[in-house]
């Protein structure tokens, strides 16, 4: 007698997969393929001279650099407001929840503005900072602090459900047993919270590597100092140099792909640690 076959645990697996795979392809995969198909016209005489141009890699360096700068401020600073939000209950506590989110929201070109005029030289933080000899607007640091507004949501939505979700009574067993806060911290929260912390770190870094709108403002563009690798890639093509501005994008994709693959992998690795009891 012919085995029965095991019913699916989805119904309707094979229609939504082809439907999953239809969507990604023509959201995802084909422009991005368009990307390189173009890229394979050019030679590798160009290709050397456009990605070894000085402009070009010290805005490779700097959109690098910046953007895990920014997500390594937004991982702590980022764990830290979740805490204080799923912990501690006080007035107006909603308010700020929802402020949160409001990188989310705002155009990135407002956001631009809104902190090139705060810190400014003139404005109300920068003011202040540009006596005590720090200048964050049209620099690199000014970059930084775009970065880190945009990217906070991204850490703070991914470990606030976690914490949520830890239970109190381990940490209170812990408690009666001597641990001490800094042990119940480092032995029980952090390893539990460490995948969803790497998942909004990764987030928070892909999102900063693509930043324009909020960096063109505060930045100030100027060559081989606070250039990013998305201002290049528009100036090309606003100078109807396609060949270069391919050639960057694709390298660019090469670049965050590895970045975030290894991200991905460290991922799997803590939440594969924190399972198996290490």
């Amino acid at each position: 007698m012919a085995r029965k076959r095991a019913a699916s645990v989805i119904p309707g697996f094979g229609l939504t997969l082809g439907y999953t795979l239809l969507y990604l392809g023509l959201v995802v995969l084909i422009p991005l393929s368009a990307t390189f198909v173009k890229a394979a016209h050019i030679t590798w005489p160009q290709l050397h001279d456009i990605l070894l141009d000085p402009q070009v890699l010290a805005a490779f360096r700097l959109s690098f650099t910046a953007s895990a700068g920014a997500a390594l401020v937004n991982g702590v600073f980022g764990l830290l407001v979740a805490w204080v939000l799923v912990r501690y209950q006080f007035p107006g506590r909603g308010f700020l929840d929802s402020m949160v989110d409001l990188p989310f929201a705002l155009p990135t070109a407002v956001a631009g503005i809104a902190l090139c005029t705060v810190y400014a030289e003139t404005g109300w933080i920068g003011g202040p900072l540009s006596k005590l000899g720090i200048k964050v607007a049209y620099t690199q640091f000014g970059v930084i602090v775009a970065l880190i507004f945009i990217g906070l949501p991204f850490v703070v939505r991914t470990v606030q459900p976690v914490l949520e979700d830890l239970d109190k009574e381990v940490e209170e067993a812990a408690t009666s047993l001597g641990a001490n806060r800094w042990q119940i911290f480092r032995r029980l929260i952090f390893p539990a919270v460490l995948p969803s912390l790497f998942t909004g770190l990764s987030l928070a870094f892909a999102r900063a590597l693509g930043e324009y709108g909020s960096v063109i403002f505060i930045s100030g563009n100027m060559p081989m100092k606070t250039e990013i690798v998305p201002l290049i890639i528009v100036s090309k093509l606003e100078q109807y140099d396609y060949v270069g501005a391919t050639a960057v994008a694709c390298i660019m994709l090469v670049l965050s792909f590895a970045l975030l693959l290894i991200i991905n992998m460290m991922q799997r690795w803590a939440g594969a640690r924190t399972r198996g009891g290490h």
